[in-house]
This record gives C-alpha cells, structure tokens and sequence, in this order.
C-alpha cells in the first residue's frame, strides 16, 4: 500500500448558541475559530482522517509542503514517518505548535488507516482499553448550564476566568453542584494574571476545592509557574500551548502541574499523546487532554488514547456547541451518564461530511480585539493589548 494523496478540509467555525448565557470571549472565539481536517488517500482505496489545529490556516499550508514527503510511501510504518516529517521540518528552526499541528493530522489519518487495514479501532492497536468509557468534563459560566450539565450525569465542570476574575461566579458554582462534584477553573489571558496576583486568587479559591487550576499565568515562564505552585494549595492544570513530548517535558520533569492537557490537534499526534502520558504517569500527574477549541475528529483521537492509558483523568468537552460540530462528520458523540462510549468501528470510528465542511469556508483566524469592557483588561486599557496586566482593586481582592 502506497500514500497517493494528502487532502486538506479547512472550514470556519461559529460560535457557540446561546451567547447571552456565556461570556463573550469564550462562547464566540471573536471570530479566530477554525477546524482543519487532514485526509490521507492510499493506492488501495483506503483513506485516514485526522485533525490539526494550532493556527488552522498556518497549518494547512504545512501539511500541503509536507506532503511531498508522504507520497509513495506506505503508511504502515507510522513512527518512521513522523520522524521524516519531523526532520524536514528542523531546518526551519524548532517545530512550535504550527509544525506539531500538523503531525498531529497526518499522523492521527494514519493512524486511522492503520486500523481500517487491520479492521480493528486504533485503542486495540494501542494495546487495549483500560476503560471503555470516558468520562468528560463540561464548561459552565451560569447555574443554568451548570445544571444542565448535571442533568446529563456530567459531575464535573470548568469556568473561565480568561482575563477577568470573578470569584462569585465561582461561589455561585460551587453552591450548584454541591460539594460532591468537580469544578475547575480556567485563568488563561488575554490579559495574563501576574505570579502574584495568580497566587493571590489561587488561595481565595482554596476554599472552594478545586480540581485543578488552570493556566493562571503566561506560559512563557515556568520560573513564575512554580512561584504559584509553592505558594497556593490547589492543583495546576497547564499545557494545551505546546506540542511535543519536548514541549511538555518542563512541565512535567519539574512537577510544575498536577493534570497536564496537550491539546489532542497540536500535540504532535497520537504516539505523542501516549508518550506525554508515560512521562507525566511517572511524576504522579493526570492526564486530560485540551479539547476548547478542537472539533470532532480530534475528540475521537482523544478517546482512543484516554482509553490506553492508567492516569486519565477527564476529557474537556464544550457540550452545548455550534451547531455546526453534528454536522460535519458521523457518526456524533455522545454524553451518556457523564461519560462517552469508546468507538467501535475500525480506526478513529469517525468520517468526514465533506459537503457540510464545505458550506463553511474559512474566513478569519485570528481574534477580534477583545471588547474594552473590564472583562478581557483592566477597563480602558484593552487598546494597549499588553501581554500580562497586574490586576487594579486588589483591596477588594480582584473580585469583579
């Protein structure tokens, strides 16, 4: 069997439904919002699909230049060529999360192939499911989606805080679920906390008993993120920005987090994933992959590896999504009892719709600037766009 052919699907993304119940910034993405889906063609009729993200546009344009590297080659021998993908890519400097991206896409649509050939789904072939069910976690940002997350048995959630802080919306939270649930918070900018107002917050929301929080400063300086690990009693969650064992090596060797979450579309695929996974299960650290921004294709890779590996630990899911997303490929996952079934059917389980992605071409993909509402920045300073914002009205501890 021969690779003939490397297709790309890029489409635009909507937001989510109901943005009136949802902060702006994350129910709309501001317009940056884009899946690219990878297809792999063989001489033999059988095809792979896989899912990059990353930059979307960016990375379409590497897996086109990459391709030459993958005609006529067969696709069995998955780890040799990721490594010739991985090398043609060095003399361009370190690999990022563009480059990542897209190994992540072709090496998942071979990885499909692989179990079309061998009529088996890609988690036999990782060695068997420890679990046959994955149990996922939702986004809440009101009591209303919160319950009706607890409705379909999802025990666990996550808010974001994404440049604001608002402890009472984490208060309202927590009184909601009760205490026998899970909640998480996700800090991440625009604009990024300081360490000191991440340790600040990170110990008013020891009392409300976290899972985990989440990116509370830049990920640019690790010296900072263990500044807030010694300092606060919650744990930490980081690591949808990097791709790579490489990329997640820091995090982990220097037990920096508690639950690492590469982002199933730029992480470098799923031999990757599996190896992140082997390293932070070394450290004592859990596993739940990123999937924010992701679209369906990549959310059937994650299954396939949450299933194979002992230190899982949830799978991040936007529940109520665009419309779109049940559109574009089949069958559609589904939450049943908090949890989602492991795929049956050979390789990823999951097929392209290619004329629903077709109706969606991409337009943007980058973000609109954020609205100067308080929200995303300091009121009055969203047009100087800084990186990291020490936060104003500390005396009433950055509560909003």
């Amino acid at each position: 069997m021969k690779i003939t052919a490397v297709n790309t699907y890029l489409m635009q993304t909507g937001a989510r439904p109901d943005l009136m119940r949802a902060m702006g910034a994350d129910a709309d993405f501001r317009g940056s919002r884009n899946w690219l889906f990878v297809e792999v063609e063989t001489d033999e009729g059988i095809t792979g699909v896989g899912e990059c993200s990353g930059w979307p546009r960016v990375v379409e344009t590497a897996v086109n230049d990459l391709a030459s590297v993958l005609i006529g080659e067969d696709p069995a021998h998955i780890d040799r060529l990721w490594g010739a993908l991985y090398r043609a890519m060095m003399g361009h400097g370190l690999t990022g999360t563009v480059g990542s991206g897209a190994l992540s896409g072709i090496e998942m649509a071979l990885w499909d192939i692989k179990g079309k050939v061998l009529d088996a789904p890609v988690w036999q072939l990782l060695g068997g499911a420890i679990r046959d069910r994955i149990p996922v976690y939702g986004h809440a940002h009101t009591a209303d989606e919160a319950r009706a997350l607890l409705d379909l048995g999802i025990t666990a959630m996550k808010t974001p805080f994404t440049g604001i802080v608002d402890l009472e919306r984490v208060a309202m939270l927590r009184e909601t679920i009760g205490p026998d649930n899970d909640l998480a918070v996700d800090a991440h900018g625009p604009s990024w906390m300081t360490p000191a107002d991440a340790i600040l917050i990170g110990r008013e929301l020891e009392a409300f008993d976290l899972l985990f929080y989440e990116d509370p400063i830049a990920p640019e300086n690790l010296d900072a993120f263990a500044r807030v690990r010694d300092a606060v009693a919650v744990p930490l969650a980081a690591g949808e920005r990097v791709g790579t064992i490489h990329g997640a090596r820091p995090l982990i060797e220097r037990e920096l987090v508690d639950v690492i979450q590469p982002d199933t579309g730029r992480a470098g695929g799923i031999t990757q994933m599996r190896k992140i996974a082997t390293m932070a299960e070394a450290h004592g650290i859990m596993l739940a992959p990123h999937s924010g921004s992701l679209g369906p294709v990549a959310e059937f890779a994650a299954l396939h590896v949450m299933a194979t590996v002992p230190n899982a630990l949830l799978l991040e899911r936007i529940e109520f999504d665009w419309p779109g997303r049940y559109e574009v490929v089949r069958p559609i996952l589904k939450v049943e009892d908090g949890a989602i079934a492991l795929p049956q059917r050979p390789g990823l389980g999951v097929e392209l719709v290619k004329d629903e992605v077709a109706r969606y071409p991409s337009i943007r993909n980058v973000s609109d600037a954020p609205r100067d509402d308080g929200r995303a920045y300091v009121e009055g300073t969203a047009g100087e766009a800084v990186h990291v914002q020490m936060r104003r009205g500390r005396a009433r501890k950055l509560r909003r």
